[in-house]
């Protein structure tokens, strides 16, 4: 009997176009092959043959690296992203928030202060008849 292994998370699956290759690798191999055929035949005469292959591949890998590389689930352009946005922007993020326990208890300690305050001196109807 034939046996098929089925993933269990359908999520991760690609779907593959050609060659056991994704759009996504296609295209990127294909970007990469216009990038360093070109160079490849414009470097062969000046520079020879072997420097002209190694200076093609330099060129190439870039682009091999943004086709093949995935961390994650992401791809390699959302993983630099991700490295530049946490390198750029600040360490440490201030979030501030406004305490309403603490205006509140704010509050009450100045009307607590108020009427000792009140208390200790008395109105001025108070203090007239006082006096008295």
């Amino acid at each position: 009997m034939a046996f098929v292994p089925v993933p269990k998370d359908l999520s991760r699956v690609k779907t593959k176009v050609a060659f056991n290759l994704t759009k996504r690798q296609i295209i990127c191999f294909l970007a990469a092959g216009a990038v360093g055929v070109p160079v490849y035949f414009l470097t062969k005469g000046a520079i020879g043959n072997s420097a002209a292959v190694i200076v093609m591949i330099v060129m190439m890998l870039p682009l091999f690296f943004l086709a093949m590389y995935e961390k994650d689930g992401q791809p390699a352009e959302t993983v630099m992203r991700n490295f530049i946005r946490a390198k750029v922007w600040p360490s440490t993020r201030p979030y501030v928030t406004e305490n309403l326990y603490n205006y509140l208890d704010e509050e009450a300690k100045s009307v607590v202060n108020k009427d000792t305050a009140a208390g200790k001196a008395g109105t001025p109807l108070e203090n007239k008849y006082r006096a008295k």
